[in-house]
C-alpha cells in the first residue's frame, strides 16, 4: 500500500504538462494560451462552468485533443511527436472515470473490469479474475457483482465498477470526467471517499474534472478554476484561480467566489441587459 505521509515531491517533477496551448474547433475558441504543470502524486481539480474548456483541456493532456498551438508533455515527452503505436503506450498509463462510467452494457462487471487487462497485459486469466475481484473489492464492491450486467446496477455502483477498471493496470495517473454528476448527496459523497483512498493505496496522480464544490474542496490537494472564453476580453487569462482549497475560500475574484458560493447574481445582471437590449 502507498503511504502518503512517506511520499514527496518536487515541484519540477511534473508527470503532465500544458504549455500555452490554443485549442479551437471551426471558428469556436476553447483554449487560449494555456499553461498548466501537474504534480506527481497530486490530486487536482478543475473546475469551472460548462464550456469553459476543463474536459478539453484534459482530453488535450492524453493527445485525444491536439492543440493548434502549444505543447503538450507526459513524463517529460511531448505527445505531438508520438506515432499511434507510441501514444497507445502511453495511454496504459492512465485511467478513466468517465462521467457515465462508460460501461459496455453487453458486458458482465467482470468483463467489463478485466477488459484493458485483457487487452493490454499478457495476464493469466486466474490472475485477471484475481485482479478483478481484488480491483472491486478496493471501491467497496463484493465478489457478488462480477456476473452482473450494468443495467443492474445503480448509478453509484456503475460509477465505482468504472473505477475499478480504471484502477485495473496499475495507472499511474487517473482522470475523473464529472465523478459525481447524477448522484444523489449520500453517493456522492461515498465517491469523493473513493478518490481520496484511491491516492492513499496507489502513488497515482488524480485529475479531477467538476462543478461539484463539494467534489473539490474535499478530494484536491490543488484547484484550478478555468472561465468561459466568451465572457472574456482578449486579454484577460481563461485561468482565474490557481491555489489550494483553503485559498479559493478566500478569494478576492468576485467571479471565482461567487462560483464557489453557487450565487448567479452577475450571471442574472448579463441575461437581463441582454433582454433589454
Amino acid at each position: 500500500m502507498f503511504d502518503e505521509t512517506n511520499a514527496s515531491y518536487s515541484e519540477n517533477d511534473y508527470l503532465s504538462e500544458a504549455e500555452g496551448i490554443w485549442v479551437r474547433f471551426g471558428r469556436q475558441q476553447v483554449l487560449r494560451d494555456i499553461t498548466l504543470q501537474i504534480p506527481r502524486g497530486q490530486t487536482l481539480a478543475l473546475i469551472g462552468e460548462s464550456g469553459c474548456g476543463k474536459t478539453v483541456t484534459m482530453k488535450a493532456l492524453i493527445g485525444l485533443v491536439r492543440p493548434q498551438q502549444g505543447l503538450v508533455r507526459f513524463d517529460g515527452q511531448d505527445i505531438s511527436r508520438l506515432n499511434e503505436k507510441q501514444l497507445t503506450k502511453q495511454r496504459i498509463r492512465f485511467g478513466f472515470l468517465f462521467q457515465s462510467a462508460a460501461l459496455f452494457d453487453s458486458m458482465t462487471v467482470a468483463q467489463n473490469v478485466s477488459f484493458p487487462l485483457r487487452q493490454h497485459s499478457k495476464k493469466s486469466k486466474r490472475e485477471i479474475d484475481e485482479i478483478v475481484v481484488a480491483r472491486l473489492q478496493d471501491v467497496g464492491l463484493s465478489p457478488d457483482v462480477v456476473s452482473k450486467k450494468p443495467a443492474e446496477l445503480s448509478g453509484g455502483m456503475r460509477k465505482r465498477v468504472g473505477l475499478a477498471r480504471a484502477l485495473a493496470l496499475n495507472t499511474e495517473i487517473i482522470l475523473y470526467d464529472e465523478p459525481t454528476t447524477g448522484l444523489d448527496p449520500i453517493m456522492s459523497d461515498v465517491i469523493n471517499e473513493l478518490i481520496i483512498q484511491t491516492r492513499k493505496r496507489y502513488p497515482v496522480t488524480s485529475v479531477v474534472v467538476t462543478h461539484d464544490m463539494n467534489t473539490a474542496r474535499k478530494v484536491a490537494d490543488r484547484i484550478v478554476m478555468f472561465y468561459p472564453l466568451t465572457r472574456l476580453k482578449p486579454d484577460e487569462p481563461q485561468v482565474i484561480f490557481d491555489g489550494t482549497p483553503d485559498e479559493i475560500e478566500r478569494a478576492s475574484d468576485n467571479r471565482v467566489s461567487q462560483f464557489v458560493e453557487g450565487e448567479a447574481r452577475d450571471r442574472l445582471n448579463e441575461l437581463a441587459e441582454m433582454r433589454t437590449d
